[in-house]
């Protein structure tokens, strides 16, 4: 399986919110951690992103989405 890795801006564009927000995000548990890339370069996997979005579509709760954010980084180190 190819698994695509989105950098900030790709991310950003996509969900349609700021850097400020996006990293307030993650502080709240509302989007997933990023991985590390490189030594100074990190992204998100682009499943995970379009995921978040449909929750987001779907109407989730912030809880739904701090669930789906656990399972998702959860399914991260299964993956490995």
């Amino acid at each position: 399986m190819v698994t695509t890795i989105l950098r900030l801006p790709d991310v950003l564009r996509a969900t349609g919110r700021s850097r400020s927000a996006q990293y307030l995000d993650i502080r709240q548990g509302l989007f997933t951690e990023p991985v590390q890339i490189g030594a100074r370069a990190v992204g998100w996997p682009a499943e995970e992103v379009a995921a978040l979005n449909a929750a987001r579509i779907a109407g989730k709760s912030d809880a739904e989405i701090r669930e789906l954010v656990t399972r998702l980084e959860a399914a991260r180190k299964t993956a490995a």
